[in-house]
C-alpha cells in the first residue's frame, strides 16, 4: 500500500453514528479503579480531587453519569428562567457529540483495516496468541478512537476558546484515569470524569467557561494518550494513512493523520524587534529577495487557498540566506517579519511569525522528531500567512553523515524532508521557511536540495556601505548631543542613499560571462566548444559533466535552477497604488489577481532575453554548488593541518623537555 493514503470520512456515514454518540452523552456507567480513588494530590486544589474520587453510591461501585443532565443543570444555572440554551454550552454539546461520532467512525475503520473485526467474530475460538492479539488491537482501537474524538472536539472548539487558558488550567486537577480496555470503557471513563468536572461548582461560572474547560479537558486527554501511545502495538494502519473529513459543501480542513496534533502549543506569533530594510547596510541581494518574498506571500488568496505566484512559478516554500558571521542575518529575519506584519495589519490578514525554537533537539529517542512535527504542523494552516525562519540552520540540519551527528538531528532532518516534499507536504503558497546560516556547507545535502531560492547575506561591501554603517551608529549620539560628533560628512553622497531597494535582480547581479569556480569553469568551457549557450543541448551536456565532478548533483538541482529562472521572470514590482488601495489588487478574487499578474509579467518580459537569464542563473547556481562543496573540503583540510601542527609542536616540546 502506498505510504500515507488519504481516506474520506463521509458525512452520511457519520450521520448514522450520531445516535450512538448521543446515547453515550445521555448515559454511561463507570466504576472507578482503586488508583483513581486514591489519586495522589499533585499540589492542585484538593477539594476537586476529592470530589472526583469520592466514594460512590450503591450499585456495587458502578456509577451512572449523564452529561446531558449535567448540561441541563448548567443551562438553568447560567441562564435561569430562560428556555434558550446558552450559545457556548450549545456549541460544546454539539462538538462533543460530533467528536464522539467521528471517533466511533475512526474506531470502526481501524477494526476493519487491522483485522480486528475478524478477530472479534472468531473471539470464542481464539488460541492464546489470538487472544493476545485481540486484546492488544482492542487497546489500540480504543486509544485511537479517543484521540480522534478529542482531536475533533479541539478542532471545533479551539477557535471559540479564550486565548489564555491558564486560569482554567490552574483549576483543572488532571484526569485521574484513562481506560484503553475497550471502546465502550474508554468512552465511559472519559465522559465520566468530564461530567464530574462539569458538575463541580468551581469549574464553570460562565458560559465561556464551558468551552474553555472542554478544551483544557480534551487537551489533557490527548496528552495522556500521547504519553502511552508508544506502548501500543499494531499501529501500522494508523500511521500509514490520513483520514480527511468530507465537507458539507464547504471545504473542511479537518484530518486525522496518525497521532499528529496540530494544536500542541497551537502556534502563536513570536515577538520580534521591528526593523526596516533601510536600516540594514549592504545586502542588496538579500533585501531584494526579502522584498519579493513578502509581495508574493501577500498575493495569497484565502478563498481558493492558492497563490497566483505559485502558478507563475515565482513562489519559494523553502529559501536560504547564507554569509559570514556578522553580516546581518538576524536583522534580515526581523526586517522580513516587520514588512510582512505591517502589510498584514494594513490588509487585515492574520500573520504568524514562527521561528524554529533553539530547544528542538531532544535527548530522548523520538523526542526531537515529535518536537519537529509540532513545529512543522502549523505551516500547513491555510488560514494565515506564515514566515518560519530557522536561524543558525546548521545546528539542527547538519550533514547527517558527518561524524558525531546526534540521533536528534537525524530525526529533525527526516521530518523536515517529509514535510517539505513528501507524502505530508502541503503548500498553499501562504508559508515560507527560511534557512539562515554562516556555514551552508555544513547543511545536509538533502536539505540544501529542497532550497528553491538562495541569496548571499554579505553585509557592508562598499565605501558607502561602511559610511552608512557608521552613520546609523553615531546618529544616536548626534540626536542626544548635537555637535559632539564633529566630523566631516561625505561631500557627494547623502547618507543611506545606497541602502534603498533594487528595482530587479538584473541591477544587483554582476553579470559574469563565465563561472568563477575553477572546476565549473572547466566543465563550462569544455561543453561550450560543441554547443552554443542558447541551445537546450548545451545545458543537458553541462549538467551531465557537472554530475561527474559533483556526484550529488541531481534532477532536483535542475528543478531548483528552473525555479530560479522562474523567479527572475516574475521579478517585477507590484504597483505602488495596489498597496495604498488594497481593493485594486489584494482584495480581488484569485482569477482577477492571476490575470493582473500575468499582464505585469508580460510587460516585464519585454526587455528580457530568456537564454541570457537562463545562462546567468545556471552559472550562479553551479558556482554556488562548487563553493559549498569546496568550503567543506577546505575546512576538513584546515582542521587536519592544524592538528598536525599541534602534534609537531607538542613533539618538539616533548623532545626539549626530555
Amino acid at each position: 500500500m502506498e505510504h500515507n493514503s488519504t481516506f474520506p470520512i463521509k458525512q452520511n456515514e457519520l450521520n448514522t453514528l450520531r445516535d450512538e454518540a448521543t446515547s453515550y452523552i445521555k448515559s454511561v456507567q463507570w466504576e472507578q479503579g482503586q488508583r483513581a480513588k486514591n489519586k495522589e494530590n499533585n499540589g492542585k486544589d484538593e477539594s476537586i480531587l476529592l470530589y472526583l474520587s469520592r466514594a460512590q453510591g450503591g450499585n456495587g461501585g458502578i456509577e451512572v453519569t449523564s452529561v446531558s443532565k449535567t448540561i441541563l443543570a448548567l443551562k438553568k444555572r447560567l441562564l435561569p428562567g430562560s428556555v434558550a440554551i446558552p450559545i457556548h454550552l450549545n456549541e460544546t454539546l454539539f462538538a462533543v457529540q460530533e467528536g464522539l461520532a467521528l471517533g466511533i467512525w475512526i474506531k470502526d475503520s481501524y477494526y476493519d483495516a487491522s483485522g480486528l473485526s475478524s478477530l472479534s467474530e472468531r473471539k470464542s475460538v481464539l488460541d492464546n496468541a489470538g487472544k493476545r492479539e485481540y486484546e492488544s488491537k482492542m487497546h489500540t482501537a480504543t486509544a485511537f478512537m479517543l484521540f480522534a474524538t478529542a482531536y475533533n472536539i479541539l478542532h471545533n472548539l479551539k477557535p471559540h476558546a479564550s486565548d489564555d487558558l491558564s486560569v482554567m488550567k490552574n483549576k483543572f486537577a488532571g484526569i485521574p484515569e484513562v481506560s484503553f480496555m475497550s471502546p465502550l470503557k474508554g468512552i465511559a471513563c472519559a465522559l465520566y470524569y468530564y461530567d464530574k468536572y462539569l458538575s463541580h461548582p468551581d469549574i464553570v461560572k460562565t458560559d465561556k467557561d464551558v468551552i474553555d474547560f472542554t478544551v483544557v479537558y480534551f487537551e489533557a486527554l490527548i496528552d495522556e494518550i500521547q504519553l502511552r501511545k508508544n506502548s501500543l502495538e499494531y499501529t501500522e494502519t494508523i500511521l500509514d494513512r490520513t483520514y480527511k473529513l468530507e465537507s458539507r459543501g464547504v471545504g473542511t480542513d479537518f484530518a486525522v493523520s496518525g497521532w499528529e496534533n496540530v494544536f500542541q502549543g497551537a502556534a502563536k506569533s513570536v515577538e520580534f524587534n521591528k526593523i526596516q530594510f533601510e536600516q540594514i547596510v549592504g545586502n542588496r541581494d538579500a533585501k531584494h529577495f526579502a522584498r519579493r518574498l513578502t509581495e508574493r506571500m501577500l498575493s495569497y488568496d484565502f478563498t481558493t487557498q492558492k497563490n497566483p505566484f505559485q502558478e507563475l512559478g515565482g513562489f519559494m516554500p523553502v529559501f536560504m540566506g547564507y554569509g559570514i558571521p556578522g553580516t546581518g542575518k538576524s536583522m534580515l529575519i526581523a526586517a522580513i517579519a516587520t514588512k510582512l506584519k505591517e502589510h498584514c495589519d494594513n490588509l487585515d490578514i492574520p500573520f504568524l511569525f514562527h521561528p524554529m525554537p533553539d530547544t528542538l533537539i531532544s535527548t530522548f529517542q523520538g523526542g526531537s522528531a515529535e518536537k519537529m512535527v509540532e513545529w512543522m504542523k502549523p505551516l500547513q494552516d491555510p488560514k494565515r500567512l506564515i514566515f518560519a525562519p530557522i536561524d543558525d540552520a546548521e545546528n539542527n540540519l547538519q550533514e547527517r553523515t558527518a561524524q558525531g551527528v546526534s540521533a536528534g538531528v537525524k530525526e529533525v532532518i527526516g521530518v523536515f524532508l517529509r514535510y517539505t516534499e513528501g507524502a505530508y507536504a502541503v503548500n498553499y503558497g501562504n508559508s515560507s521557511i527560511g534557512l539562515f546560516t554562516n556555514l551552508p556547507e555544513m547543511l545536509d545535502k538533502a536539505v540544501i536540495s529542497r532550497v528553491q531560492g538562495r541569496f548571499k547575506i554579505d553585509g557592508a561591501r562598499t565605501e558607502h556601505d561602511f559610511l552608512d554603517q557608521d552613520h546609523l551608529w553615531w546618529r544616536k549620539l548626534d540626536d542626544t548631543m548635537p555637535d559632539f560628533v564633529n566630523m566631516q560628512g561625505p561631500e557627494n553622497y547623502s547618507y543611506l542613499q545606497d541602502q534603498g531597494l533594487a528595482k530587479n535582480m538584473g541591477e544587483i547581479l554582476k553579470v559574469s560571462d563565465k563561472p568563477s569556480e575553477e572546476r565549473v569553469l572547466e566543465a563550462y568551457d569544455k561543453i561550450e566548444k560543441n554547443f552554443k549557450t542558447n541551445q537546450h543541448l548545451f545545458y543537458a551536456n553541462l549538467y551531465k559533466e557537472i554530475q561527474k565532478i559533483f556526484p550529488f548533483f541531481s534532477s532536483r538541482d535542475v528543478r531548483n535552477i528552473q525555479s530560479a529562472v522562474s523567479l527572475r521572470l516574475t521579478d517585477f514590482d507590484l504597483e505602488e497604488d495596489w498597496f495604498e488601495n488594497p481593493e485594486i489588487y489584494f482584495k480581488k478574487d484569485y482569477d482577477t489577481k492571476f490575470n493582473m499578474l500575468q499582464e505585469l509579467m508580460r510587460a516585464n518580459m519585454k526587455g528580457l532575453d530568456f537564454s541570457e537569464i537562463r545562462r546567468q542563473e545556471v552559472v550562479r547556481y553551479l558556482d554556488n554548488v562548487a563553493t559549498i562543496a569546496d568550503t567543506d573540503f577546505k575546512r576538513k583540510v584546515d582542521a587536519r593541518t592544524n592538528q598536525l601542527n599541534i602534534d609537531l609542536e607538542a613533539k618538539k616540546k616533548f623532545d626539549e623537555d626530555n
